[in-house]
C-alpha cells in the first residue's frame, strides 16, 4: 500500500472530499523518506535563486526507494506534495527528485529535465537496477 490511512481519515473519505492538510499529514506519516526528500529539495529551492533544486543521493535501502516511487507515481500524492510545498515536482531514475518554482515550468531548464534526452543522459550503470 502507498499510504497507511488512519480510520478517521478513511471514514471522512468514504463520506466525501477530505481536508488537504489531513491528506498531506497522512503522506508525511506514511512515507517519511519521501517526505524528507521532497522537504529538503523544496527547502533548497526556497533558499536559492535557481529555477530548481534536486536530489541526486540514492535512497539507502529498497524500502526508502519504494517510498519515493509510491509518492511520485501517484498523481494525488504528488499533487498534494506540490500544493503543500508550493513547487512543481519532476522525477527521474527512482531518486532524482527535482523541485521547480511554479513559474519555471515554462522554462528551458524544466523542459530539458523532463525530456527523453534528459532521462537518457541521467542513466548510469549504478542506476539501471532501479
Amino acid at each position: 500500500m502507498s499510504l497507511t490511512v488512519p480510520p478517521t481519515l478513511l471514514e471522512a473519505a468514504e463520506r466525501g472530499p477530505v481536508d488537504d492538510a489531513e491528506f498531506v499529514a497522512c503522506i508525511r506519516d506514511s512515507l517519511p523518506y519521501a517526505w524528507q526528500t521532497v522537504s529538503r529539495v523544496a527547502a533548497d529551492l526556497e533558499s536559492s535563486s535557481e529555477d530548481f533544486a534536486d536530489n541526486v543521493i540514492p535512497p539507502p535501502t529498497e524500502t526508502e526507494r519504494g517510498q519515493l516511487l509510491r509518492a511520485l507515481a501517484s498523481d494525488a500524492i504528488r499533487a498534494g506534495l506540490e500544493r503543500h510545498f508550493g513547487v512543481k515536482l519532476a522525477f527521474q531514475n527512482c531518486h532524482r527528485v527535482a523541485a521547480f518554482r511554479p513559474a519555471a515550468v515554462d522554462s528551458d531548464t524544466y523542459r530539458r529535465f523532463i525530456s527523453p534526452r534528459g532521462q537518457l543522459l541521467n542513466q548510469s550503470p549504478e542506476l539501471r537496477d532501479c
